[in-house]
């Protein structure tokens, strides 16, 4: 008797827990059920769980040292032809050659090629790859250039984050809002842990209000972007749409931070320690304001220098692990219900092109082709 009112007892105050548990499993999204897991484990007391079980992997799967990199790791271009008289092309603003960090560079390494999605044949997104260093030179990283005078910029709620409602720009992308849609791309940490605020269509996510001091990534009404400290190089005012806080500058004044070899949690992030090599994102901007997104496995100081050898005078991170890591470039075909144009910045993101055009837990910027650009 006493066993079974014991058991009924554990049933009883199991039953919250299963609930709970099954509920985050069967949620709205397109998220993996791995995923789901994971992420209700971490908001129920289980990030040390998660964090010992995630360092333990990508220890036993540090890359290798000096080691080549895979024929398919690499990224092949495929461009449009232009159309575009040469001196129109000549009129537009191209991606400076950024400093290789390795002593011998791969073919097309570090050289800009001009993205799939043109408008009277200008190339409105430039891709290339860099390698972190020789000692890692198996690893690709990816880059991004995109010009604001070309593509204006919107940042999308997801279904989870930043959470409330009345979001006008949510994720999917709906078919009506696709028309020039020119790249789309991760942001950053969930805002529990990007010790930051969220701003977007004009209002404040409830509960995360913007902090002082923290890398923000600032979209303006019209459109263009800067990356930078919040109370420093902007505060909310008229002309500001959208802001997306995650963690501190990684660069600042074309110099990178202190401390990036710290393992600090306040600045860096306690998702994983900043010398692990990770699936890790970051964005910033170069000295005339153009758009530079990096993305691959790194660990936050390479990071940092893959982004400073682009042109980046300042840089924050975005999101990191396999799964939260994406760029994406589009072309006419993308835009319609099932479309295929979309494409990897590196072969070896793991997600589909169309992922914004299906429900996403998470927030995520979109370039869009402006008119008459």
């Amino acid at each position: 008797m006493v066993r079974r009112t014991l058991l009924a007892v554990v049933v009883v105050l199991l039953l919250p827990v299963a609930w709970s548990f099954g509920h985050a499993l069967t949620r709205p999204g397109s998220d993996k059920l791995s995923i789901r897991a994971t992420e209700w484990l971490k908001d129920h007391h289980g990030t040390g769980v998660v964090l010992w079980a995630e360092r333990t992997w990508y220890q036993h799967h540090a890359p290798a040292k000096f080691a080549a990199p895979k024929a398919k790791d690499i990224p092949v271009v495929t461009t449009s032809p232009a159309t575009a008289p040469p001196t129109t092309l000549e009129a537009y603003d191209k991606p400076v050659p950024p400093h290789l960090l390795v002593s011998q560079p791969l073919d097309g390494e570090g050289v800009w090629q001009p993205g799939p999605r043109s408008a009277g044949g200008e190339p409105l997104v430039y891709t290339t790859f860099l390698r972190p260093s020789d000692e890692y030179g198996g690893l690709i990283i990816g880059l991004a250039w995109l010009d604001p005078s070309r593509v204006r910029f919107d940042l999308y709620s997801g279904l989870e984050q930043p959470g409330g409602s009345g979001w006008s720009l949510m994720a999917p992308i709906p078919v009506e809002q696709r028309q020039g849609l020119v790249a789309a791309f991760n942001s950053g940490f969930k805002l529990s842990d990007s010790r930051g605020g969220y701003v977007a269509e004009g209002r404040q996510a409830p509960g995360h209000p913007l902090v002082n001091g923290k890398a923000s990534l600032i979209i303006r009404k019209d459109g263009t972007v800067n990356v930078g400290m919040w109370g420093r190089d902007a505060t909310m005012g008229p002309t500001i749409e959208a802001v997306r806080q995650n963690l501190d500058l990684l660069i600042d004044n074309g110099q990178e931070a202190a401390g990036l070899d710290v393992d600090s949690t306040t600045r860096w992030g306690a998702t994983l320690g900043n010398k692990v090599f990770v699936w890790r994102s970051g964005v910033g901007v170069d000295a005339k304001g153009h758009v530079i997104y990096a993305g691959g496995k790194l660990t936050v100081h390479a990071l940092a220098d893959v982004l400073q050898a682009a042109g980046a005078v300042r840089a924050m991170e975005l999101d990191i692990n396999t799964d939260w890591v994406h760029f994406f470039t589009y072309g006419p075909d993308a835009t319609a219900p099932g479309g295929t144009g979309g494409g990897k910045l590196i072969p070896d993101m793991t997600a589909s092109p169309q992922l914004y055009f299906r429900p996403s837990s998470r927030d995520f910027i979109a370039a869009f082709l402006r008119p008459g650009a």
